[in-house]
């Protein structure tokens, strides 16, 4: 086991390696182009030659630092690709939580710099899930294709409905990843994932505010805890 989820955490830094690019080029306002030079001199960072300097966080032109930190986004998947390894799922049920974990690190990254979840990472991550389930069911794996399909549409929707009362469309647009993530578990997990992110919301919300980092109307990324709720929960039940 142990030498299980040391691999998998070795795939988890390989992982955040491959996704440092993606934060750096879509952590940008929505309606903004994807970056591809560095915010202080403008040096192309992809360019052949300089694409080094995104795995160092820091222009090697001018010296400015850019996000994401370096070894954050390889360290944050290298302990989810850990956690899942952990508990002992196999098969075409544990690459459904890879992959949802590794686009989930970008994700995370990026909700956390500007708000937002782009629908190149949401869609992905929503359709290979449903894939890798479906792959699951093919196989004889324990679960459910239909309740993980249902659970995604009815997340979907009403998180749809939420979206009138400010909720992001990134958001909508992830919910079905984690709907059926958990669906595929028990209708229960669907309640239970769901009120776990909404819980780790709250708190971390009323934690900004009694520190003074935000206030009572201020916005904050949902997307860490939707995924948060989602992943702990199916983890504990696998």
């Amino acid at each position: 086991m142990l030498g299980t989820v040391a691999v998998a955490f070795v795939a988890g830094l390989v992982s955040g390696a491959a996704a440092r690019p993606l934060v750096f080029a879509r952590a940008v306002p929505a309606g903004e182009a994807p970056r591809e030079r560095c915010p202080g001199c403008h040096a192309a960072l992809f360019s052949p030659g300089r694409r080094g300097r995104l795995w160092l966080g820091r222009c090697g032109a001018c010296r400015r630092a850019f996000p994401p930190a370096p070894g954050g986004a390889e360290l944050l998947s290298g302990a989810a690709f850990a956690a899942i390894a952990a508990t002992g799922v196999t098969g075409f049920t544990a690459a459904a939580h890879y992959w949802l974990a590794a686009c989930g690190v970008a994700l995370v990254l990026i909700d956390i710099a500007v708000k937002r979840l782009p629908d190149v990472l949401t869609l992905p991550a929503s359709a290979g899930t449903l894939l890798l389930l479906a792959g699951a069911w093919f196989t004889g794996e324990p679960g459910s294709l239909a309740r993980a399909l249902a659970a995604a549409a009815a997340l979907g929707a009403g998180y749809l409905v939420l979206a009138f009362a400010g909720m992001g469309m990134g958001d909508v647009k992830l919910a079905p990843a984690a709907g059926a993530l958990l669906g595929w578990h028990s209708w229960s997990a669907v309640i239970t994932g769901t009120f776990a992110g909404f819980l780790l919301g709250a708190v971390a919300a009323l934690t900004l505010v009694v520190t003074g980092r935000a206030h009572r109307k201020q916005h904050i990324a949902f997307g860490p805890f939707l995924l948060a709720g989602a992943l702990a929960v199916s983890l504990l039940l696998t």
